[in-house]
């Protein structure tokens, strides 16, 4: 390992793992830094592609390696500076605060993107750490810009877990306190990053001017010093002569990054609840979240109601607080349940409060083997607008896939497109896990998880009876649609026989 000697990686203790992106991936090889949770090495084989074995410093040097090739050669770094961003990035990275998105890990050529992590510059004590925060920022700007060789105008340089923040403060997602805190910190990182393009533009030539749009940080926040921090660092943008980059600071939807951090949750996201479910020995259990311990050494008493769903008013309240000081309007949010509609009490994990049941709905089955919820929220007239999944034992990979299209279907279902064409759509897809289906009376047999989630949306919104349950073949691994038989053909013919009169071809299995 010649690049990492002298380095921050000289002398890590590294943690080997036999690990898989997902769970039809086969396990390979992944070393990360002892002490990160086994998430952390199902991300890191996510991000990075492949089948070889892959440790956490050879990965990241990858792409450090390549800003600062380019950087050094658009003019954009010395050799001093080249080091300082180096070391910086393994900084961020090793305390678990800032990593790029997964393209950069990937060496793609999508547009590339840098996400910090909130919770983690919380120091021991709980205090923010604004210097840190600030420093990241700047180093995050200067990697995107040399990964870009300096020609990139618009970068992505972003913010997740808020609602991880904020309830490790033990603030409250629906409040001013908590909306303060946000607006805060997104006024901080816009005025710093500015501040940077503008010095950025004083070597390397302005290409836009600067246009003074926001409105004033919040003048007092729950966090100390950041509503001054927030206010001296916009008032260094006006003294800049013009800057660098058109648009910075933008939020996004979570890629394996945020899982190799440790984030919960995507730039302004809700929490999802206080408990998520984990593979064990014996199967599935739920544990508490990261966002639910740190809030229970600061609220003990108050962790439910901390991280229990919010409306939708309190989600596009957020959003305006926090949005005139991005370039970008933040990603719409997954399904989160609304206002309270009945109270189910359930024994709450390791102490925490157990939250009630809102407007929705909460499926949880076993298909084959692996536990997944299903999570639904109405509106006012009870008809199906948004929907989450909580996956068990998958790796980050095939969550963040599960969670992309949760969105896509939620953003569907809010701008009326019907729900009988998902159901149409993803019923009795095929791919693992597959299989027996435990703890739903209605669904005995399902050929994916996609195909238990929207023939269970078919019972309950549709009243559908009609869907018949897939055959123990139909289920078996080397069914049709398995990666052999997916082979392209070309040209791409169309099946002769259309889904629906497929599906009115099975049986039902008694």
């Amino acid at each position: 390992m010649a690049r990492t000697k002298g380095t921050l990686w000289d002398g890590l203790a590294l943690t080997r793992w036999k690990l898989g992106a997902d769970p039809d991936a086969p396990p390979r090889a992944v070393a990360i830094p002892a002490g990160w949770e086994a998430e952390a090495g199902e991300a890191l084989a996510a991000l990075v592609p492949g089948a070889r074995p892959v440790t956490l410093p050879r990965a990241a040097e990858a792409w450090i390696l390549r800003a600062i090739s380019r950087g050094l050669k658009a003019g954009l770094l010395d050799a001093a500076g080249a080091n300082h961003m180096a070391e910086g990035l393994r900084a961020l990275l090793l305390t678990r605060r800032g990593a790029p998105g997964a393209e950069v890990w990937r060496g793609t050529a999508a547009e590339a993107r840098y996400v910090l992590n909130l919770p983690a510059f919380l120091d021991a004590d709980r205090s923010f750490d604004l210097e840190g925060f600030a420093e990241a920022v700047v180093i995050g700007l200067r990697f995107l810009d040399a990964l870009g060789n300096g020609k990139a105008g618009r970068l992505r340089l972003g913010f997740a877990d808020m609602a991880g923040l904020l309830a490790a403060l033990g603030l409250g997602y629906d409040s001013d306190e908590g909306r303060n805190v946000a607006a805060g910190l997104a006024a901080l990182m816009r005025g710093v990053a500015e501040a940077e393009s503008g010095r950025i533009a004083a070597r390397m030539g302005a290409r836009e001017p600067v246009a003074l749009l926001w409105p004033a940080p919040p003048a007092a926040t729950a966090l100390p010093g950041l509503a001054e921090a927030a206010r001296t660092a916009l008032q260094a943008v006006a003294a800049c002569h013009g800057l660098r980059h058109a648009s910075i600071v933008a939020l996004a939807p979570a890629d394996a990054a945020e899982a190799l951090l440790g984030a919960e949750t995507a730039g302004l996201f809700p929490a999802a609840g206080s408990t998520r479910a984990v593979a064990t020995a014996t199967g599935a259990t739920e544990i508490p979240t990261r966002a639910a311990l740190a809030a229970a050494r600061v609220a003990p008493q108050r962790v439910g109601q901390l991280l229990a769903p919010v409306s939708e008013t309190a989600r596009k309240m957020m959003a305006e607080a926090v949005l005139p000081f991005l370039h970008a309007a933040p990603p719409a949010p997954v399904a989160v349940p609304g206002p309270p509609r009945a109270h189910v009490e359930r024994p709450a994990a390791r102490g925490l409060l157990a939250h009630p049941r809102s407007a929705g709905g909460n499926f949880h089955a076993s298909v084959g083997g692996h536990r997944v919820a299903m999570r639904t929220a109405e509106d006012g007239e009870g008809r199906l607008r948004e929907i989450a999944f909580t996956l068990a034992k998958e790796g980050a990979a095939y969550r963040s896939l599960m969670d992309a299209l949760a969105q896509a279907v939620s953003l569907g279902l809010s701008n009326g497109v019907p729900l009988e064409e998902y159901v149409t759509a993803f019923s009795y897809t095929r791919f693992g896990p597959s299989g027996a289906v435990e703890g739903d009376e209605a669904i005995t047999r399902a050929t994916s998880v996609l195909d238990w989630a929207f023939r269970r949306l078919a019972v309950d919104y549709l009243g559908r009876a009609d869907l018949p349950q897939p055959s123990e073949a139909d289920c078996a691994p080397d069914s049709l649609s398995t990666a052999q038989q997916q082979a392209p053909l070309l040209p791409l013919d169309l099946p002769e026989t259309p889904p629906e009169a497929r599906r009115r071809g099975f049986r039902i299995v008694a």
